[in-house]
Parts: structure tokens; C-alpha cells; sequence
């Protein structure tokens, strides 16, 4: 599969709550999640990042996060890896569904990026 999804939050619930509601619509994507700390408490993970990378089948991925410290280290393990990631700065729930319905159904990803214009927030 040509895209695939991951989804960091500092929180596990928000994580796989969000995979949930976006893999009723895009079934076919690989969609992975970053939630929480180590010991899932409320937090980031760069490990739990690279695990999630590390086991998302899609050629180039979509990620998406929610918070300062989500992105921080996202953007930290971008710099250590050679899979192509895209990082969209877009509401986590609204920005992940958009992305997953439009690459289910293999929308080029200038289409994909111009439907998420209007859901960015930081």
C-alpha cells in the first residue's frame, strides 16, 4: 500500500480510539500508534514512535499527533530514519480520518495535503 498511517498521542485511549475510527473507513491502510509513555502514563515516546514506524507497511507514511512533546519527538526520530514521512500540523481526529478516506481510496497526495489545509491549527 502505497500510504500508510500513524497516530501519536499522549494519551494510549487517544491513540487506539482514533485508529479505531479510522480503520472503519480505511481498512486497507496500515495504521499504527504511538499512545502515551513507556509505562503508558500521559506522555511521549520516541520508542514507542520508532515501534510504530517500524511495523506500518506503508511506503510512505501520513503521521499525525496532538501535542508539543508528540511532535517533538516525531520530529526527532524524522531525522533518524530513511522512510519517507509526511507530518501534518491538523486537528488529530478530523486531520487522520481526512487523510485515511482520501488514501484509501489512492488519492494523489497533493489531493490529500489541499483537504487538510483547512483542519490546520498550530
Amino acid at each position: 500500500m502505497k500510504y500508510g498511517i500513524v497516530i501519536i498521542s499522549h494519551s494510549v485511549k487517544i491513540a487506539e480510539g482514533v485508529k479505531d475510527l479510522i480503520s472503519e473507513a480505511a481498512p486497507s491502510l496500515s495504521i499504527t500508534v504511538a499512545g502515551g509513555t513507556d509505562e503508558n502514563a500521559i506522555g511521549s515516546s520516541l520508542e514507542k514512535i520508532q515501534k510504530a514506524f517500524d511495523e506500518n507497511t506503508g511506503d510512505e507514511i501520513l503521521a499525525f499527533y496532538d501535542l508539543g512533546s508528540s511532535k517533538m519527538n516525531l520530529e526527532m526520530f524524522m531525522e533518524m530514519t530513511d522512510k519517507v514521512v509526511h507530518k501534518y500540523d491538523v486537528a488529530l481526529v478530523e486531520g487522520a480520518y481526512t487523510a485515511a478516506t482520501l488514501a484509501e481510496i489512492d488519492s494523489p497526495l497533493e489531493t490529500i495535503e489541499n483537504s487538510l489545509k483547512p483542519l490546520i491549527i498550530k
